[in-house]
């Protein structure tokens, strides 16, 4: 029994089913009250069921009260409000609690909910023409995140990048490219505005010059083109590695995709099932009508599966746009067996979640599923005033700007402070602090003190074994770092279901705020102190509560990506 909210669920179920014929009972939650006077534990069930049994909840709540009454680990159990229930668990099923959470060590909380299911990953895709901006370490980082989480849940993951090296912006890259090539040779050539002004390219020019030896309007663009594409890519997958963040795969758009024809054969299969046709659709509300040119196109029927209009696939010219290449992605990602997808997108790609989900849809005849989620924009400060760019790139503050302030593994914690789809400001004065303001170092700083304590503990020759018979003792002080120690299951798998890092980011830093009020607690009664030189067997029992918060801030910290400090 490590999961006691999980464990309190079924017994609220069987006395249920046993009273009422009732099917659906996901929304009963059982949880910690915000007042602790309201008791350890409450749930909402009797609220829940009282629709569904057509009964009054205060009368189903009597019926689960004297169920509880039955139960042996149950203290105390009384209602409250319109039906809320209340109530406390005796000592031993607490201390039996403790041990086992003792004993399941660092995977203590860990559950196999995945069973080995693929799940396709795709974050940070940034187009490669430069080296990561702030935005885009957003999303590595949260992709990042959501990968260590599931892949400790017992899914199978695979971290994936799509590199879009074809179509405009690559042609754009080439022409700047050009101008620094040009450069070099003594040509005083200015940076159009339309291309790209970042000096790092200043680096490639070198580096083309060399492998070439030839003019580079003589080498074939395509060649130029995987060229400067993959001297890009050596930049983004460096900066990728600086934040801790390693991809499985990495399928390129020219040849996975175009090359190899993969467009032609989904729009193929979209066809067979009578999803294109030719029409002419509206124009869009963003474009003057007067500057609408209304022609014959080919169309992919978006609104049969929950997009608000149809999608041009194929123009007037008989180009692709860039949504038939979004379908031919997807497709791919099909055919390899990922029915089961993970998308993380830019800001300015809110409008995009529809019409992916709705070719997933239909590719899949609603088979495969994909969460796309929205990564926000993150706000760079010093002292209150915006960070300022930096000059190499051009106009962007790149994530090497970031690290040249802050250590990594503040930097991921920082960016996992909030849900992805808020706007996240981050002063980096803040986060150079060392105390309670920083929630990284604070985090750190609990884990500190529990070595410290540890260590102290071996010194003395005192040591802690989930074998033992110990007395599993704990003072009412001790129970809301307790109830958060058995929070950390819920959380895990909430966090893995939701794909949301920053559950965990949440909860560690409470957990953190629990332990170090508790330790304060222990400077001013002697029976609260973690190490008693005077009674050994209590010493014992409260380095077990010790033990515990160091491995769940281990293994918590490192899902987020962070590595624990031992030492400060």
């Amino acid at each position: 029994m490590d999961n006691v909210f999980l464990f309190i669920s079924k017994y609220i179920n069987k006395i249920l089913k046993s009273s009422f014929i009732i099917d659906n009972l996901e929304n009963i939650v059982v949880e910690i009250p915000n007042n602790a006077q309201h008791g350890e534990l409450s749930t909402n069930a009797a609220l829940v069921v009282s629709k569904n049994a057509k009964k009054n909840p205060k009368e189903i709540a009597t019926i689960l009260l004297e169920g509880f009454k039955q139960l042996e680990f149950v203290k105390e159990v009384q209602i409250k409000g319109p039906g809320f229930i209340n109530f406390r668990l005796k000592k031993q099923f607490w201390s039996e609690f403790l041990k086992n959470a003792l004993k399941c060590s660092k995977k203590y909380g860990l559950k196999n909910i995945g069973k080995g299911k693929k799940i396709n990953l795709e974050f940070v895709s940034v187009n490669p023409t430069g080296p990561l901006h702030i935005g885009h370490a957003r999303g590595a980082i949260y992709g990042d995140a959501i990968a260590n989480i599931l892949s400790a849940m017992g899914y199978n993951i695979t971290k994936e990048y799509y590199i879009n090296d074809a179509g405009k912006q690559i042609n754009t890259l080439i022409a700047s490219l050009k101008i620094r090539y040009k450069n070099l040779a003594g040509a005083a050539l200015s940076i159009p505005a339309d291309c790209y002004p970042g000096e790092y390219l200043i680096d490639i020019a070198h580096k083309a010059k060399d492998y070439f030896k030839i003019d580079l309007d003589l080498v074939d663009q395509r060649e130029l083109a995987d060229f400067a594409v993959n001297e890009v890519m050596n930049l983004i997958k460096q900066d990728l590695a600086d934040l801790g963040v390693k991809h499985d795969i990495f399928v390129s758009e020219y040849h996975d995709i175009i090359k190899e024809g993969k467009i032609g054969i989904a729009l193929e299969a979209l066809e067979k099932e009578g999803l294109i046709y030719q029409g002419i659709l509206e124009a869009p509300k963003s474009v003057n009508e007067q500057d609408w040119e209304v022609t014959q196109q080919t169309i992919f029927k978006s609104t049969n599966f929950g997009d608000d209009t149809d999608r041009t696939i194929i123009r007037s010219d008989g180009s692709y746009t860039y949504f038939a290449g979004d379908i031919a992605y997807h497709y791919y990602k099909l055919e390899r067996g990922y029915d089961d997808m993970i998308l993380l997108l830019g800001a300015d790609h809110g409008g995009y979640i529809k019409r992916i989900k709705a070719i997933v849809s239909a590719l899949s005849d609603n088979k495969a599923k994909i969460d796309v989620k929205i990564n926000q924009l993150v706000n760079l400060y010093e002292n209150g005033q915006p960070f300022k760019m930096s000059k190499r790139t051009g106009n962007f503050i790149t994530v090497r700007d970031v690290l040249n302030e802050i250590r990594k593994d503040t930097f991921r914690f920082a960016i996992l402070t909030k849900k992805n789809d808020t706007v996240l400001d981050i002063d980096f004065a803040t986060l150079k602090e060392q105390n309670k303001d920083n929630p990284v170092w604070y985090v750190q700083y609990a884990h500190t003190r529990c070595q410290s304590v540890l260590k102290k503990a071996q010194k003395l020759k005192i040591s802690i074994n989930s074998e033992e018979k110990l007395d599993y003792s704990y003072f009412p002080e001790d129970m809301p770092l307790i109830k958060m120690i058995a929070l950390y299951p819920k959380i895990l798998s909430a966090a893995a279901a939701y794909h949301e890092p920053h559950r965990l980011n949440y909860y560690l830093q409470e957990l953190a705020n629990n332990f170090h009020q508790l330790w304060s607690c222990g400077n001013s009664s002697n029976k609260l102190r973690f190490i008693n030189g005077q009674n050994k067997k209590l010493t014992q029992s409260r380095l077990v509560i010790v033990q515990i918060v160091a491995n769940i801030i281990n293994s918590g910290l490192r899902f987020l990506g962070i590595e624990p400090i031992d030492e400060m």
